[in-house]
């Protein structure tokens, strides 16, 4: 059963123009292939992505199954060096999220990667 939905995101990603998929077009896959109104898909897209944020500020591990683990972490402070000149700055304590993919999500990008249509 996990086969249709795979399908029915690829066929909903290969569509997009832009390489980068963002929310508007989460929404706009959500009115065409769901059937919500417009408002409903904006509003429920904005609604994850809200409550997720919230999460992970909250200092909370967000696990989607078969997708990845967002969590938050704190880096420690630590020098830096200016580029351009050389000079030594601090680099300040600060929050930062991590993503670690799922065992399937690792799985499928392993299967895309050896495809002979991409280039190696």
């Amino acid at each position: 059963m996990s086969e249709p939905t795979h399908d029915f995101l690829s066929l909903a990603v290969d569509s997009l123009e832009t390489s980068a998929l963002t929310k508007a077009q989460l929404a706009e896959m959500l009115f065409e292939q769901i059937g919500l109104n417009k408002r409903e898909s904006k509003d429920m897209v904005e609604a994850f992505f809200d409550l997720i944020g919230a999460r992970l500020v909250a200092g909370d591990e967000v696990k989607l199954s078969g997708f990845g683990n967002f969590q938050m972490r704190i880096k420690a402070p630590r020098p830096g060096r200016n580029p351009r000149t050389g000079e030594l700055i601090p680099i300040a304590a600060r929050r930062v999220v991590t993503f670690h993919a799922s065992q399937k999500l690792k799985s499928q990008l392993q299967a895309d990667d050896e495809s002979p249509s991409e280039p190696a």
